[in-house]
């Protein structure tokens, strides 16, 4: 790159070859004017109070790009499926939107690698979290004014698999309930669990598709949860009787139906008895007591995972031991917290 300083008041009529940012504190930050302004000779006023004396005047060299080109070929290379962007980029930066509500998902070892190159840099929300139509989930910027390009085709060649941003779409509709317990059944208390998962399962879009009660008998627990799988649900919750408590037989009514990848137990706090299995493709949750006490529970770290048509393994459970502890904030933000971020 070649540059010449200009001052501003020899500029007029010169182009701008990149965006200038005004800072008003506490009253404005942003583009004052665009690349590819044509100078005026009514602008020298503002730019000498935004502290432009000189202009550049610059010139490309062969292999070289400027800041914007940069940031819209990172931004092409590193999106996949359910990613938008802005195609306008300004000062060399991008923002990336979710293209519908899903499971955010980032490649974090590809991520890592490209902000190793320099000079480029790509900033993400947590993969695995749950994102809305619309929202901004990343954004990437060029670090100088001219990059040079063949920092551009190895970002390239980076992503030749796919992009590192990818949002996956929610593919599970309908969910039943079981919910167990002589307590309940026989109406010596009311039931609690419905009125506190039925929110959370509307919030990304499911339907209840039935509720159904059980004693504590384990015949007739696995009787009903074949009905519920019979109903054609695409997911399971069963609350209730997941302790070792000699009356607690829900567990055991979940493995009776040979279902596969069972994992009892997650190092998750509130959750540590929570269950997961599958009977073919549809997942069987066993929600401990927590479900009903506590706001937010390792319930809440798999569901959106589920939904999105991801299936939960032992593995997975086990690496939630990192960030797994709820702080038990007295003003819960979730899922705007570190709870459960230590895995991803």
């Amino acid at each position: 790159m070649k540059a010449r300083l200009i001052p501003v008041e020899e500029a007029v009529g010169m182009v701008i070859p990149h965006d200038l940012t005004e800072i008003r504190p506490g009253e404005f930050k942003g583009r004052a004017f665009k690349k590819g302004h044509v100078i005026r000779e009514e602008d020298i006023p503002r730019l000498k109070r935004m502290g432009k004396d000189h202009i550049y005047a610059l010139e490309l060299e062969e292999g070289e790009l400027h800041e914007d080109e940069a940031a819209l070929r990172l931004a092409r290379a590193v999106s996949g499926p359910g990613i938008t962007y802005g195609e306008e980029i300004k000062e060399g930066k991008v923002t990336f939107y979710a293209a519908h509500d899903g499971l955010l998902k980032v490649d974090t070892e590809r991520l890592y690698q490209l902000n190793l190159l320099g000079e480029i840099i790509l900033s993400t929300k947590h993969t695995d979290f749950f994102v809305r139509k619309g929202e901004a989930v990343a954004a990437g910027r060029a670090i100088p004014l001219v990059v040079k390009e063949d920092l551009l085709e190895e970002v390239e060649r980076l992503t030749t698999n796919g992009g590192i941003l990818s949002v996956k779409e929610p593919r599970l509709k309908r969910a039943g309930l079981v919910i167990t317990g002589n307590e309940v059944y026989y109406g010596r208390v009311e039931d609690a669990f419905v009125p506190a998962l039925t929110p959370k399962l509307k919030a990304y879009g499911l339907e209840v598709a039935g509720v159904r009660f059980c004693p504590d008998d384990k015949d007739f627990i696995a009787r009903t949860l074949k009905e519920t799988l019979a109903s054609r649900v695409d997911l399971v919750l069963v609350t209730g009787g997941m302790s070792v408590d000699p009356d607690d037989v829900t567990r055991h009514a979940i493995a009776s139906l040979g279902v596969e990848d069972l994992v009892y137990g997650s190092p998750v706090l509130p959750g540590a008895m929570f269950l997961v299995a599958y009977c073919g493709e549809v997942p069987i949750l066993g929600i401990p007591a927590c479900g009903m006490y506590f706001r937010i529970t390792v319930l809440d770290l798999v569901l959106p995972r589920l939904i999105c048509g991801e299936r939960i393994t032992r593995a997975d459970i086990a690496r939630m031991g990192h960030g797994g502890f709820c702080f038990g904030c007295k003003e819960c933000r979730f899922p705007v917290c570190p709870f459960g971020r230590g895995a991803s």
